[in-house]
Parts: structure tokens; sequence; C-alpha cells
């Protein structure tokens, strides 16, 4: 069994944009990973996305498990914030 894991080559930059939530559950963001799948523009990478929920959907899979809609603080004056959906999964 192989004991350490080396990221280098194409998996490098997965792991560079890998993000790890409170609950220790590894996630990326659309928004990041698009690049690095050959995606020049986010308009054609989302609807990609949108075609995986369908796909989910379809087949009796929970689609928030496997999607999530992040959002982010963000300030509107007077020293407040208020939560606004980010773009980009």
């Amino acid at each position: 069994m192989v004991s350490n894991i080396i990221t280098s080559g194409p998996n490098k930059g997965f792991e560079d944009i890998k993000h790890i939530d409170e609950n220790g559950v590894e996630f990326w963001t659309g928004r990041e990973l698009f690049p690095l799948l050959g995606y020049s523009r986010w308009e054609s990478f989302d609807e990609v996305i949108h075609r995986a929920k369908k796909a989910a959907l379809n087949s009796a899979q929970i689609v928030e498990n496997h999607f999530r809609q992040l959002t982010k603080m963000v300030d509107i004056g007077s020293s407040s914030k208020r939560e606004r959906l980010k773009t980009g999964n």
C-alpha cells in the first residue's frame, strides 16, 4: 500500500483548488473547476452542471447531496453585510 500520494501532473490542479468544509468534506467550486476541465467560458460549464443535476435526479439521487449553491457575505454599506448567492456552485 502506498503511504504517500504524489500530487503532480493533471491532478495537481484539482488539489490546489480543493476546499474542505467544517465537517471535513472535500468540495470543489464550479468557478474554479471549469478551466481545469478545459472549458473557456463559465456559461458552457454551467450548462454541463445543469445536465449533471438532471441526470442525478433521473437516477433517484438527492441532487443537493452532490451539488450545493454557495453564498458569500458582501458589504452593503454602513458596516453591514448580507448574504449573496455566488454564481458558480
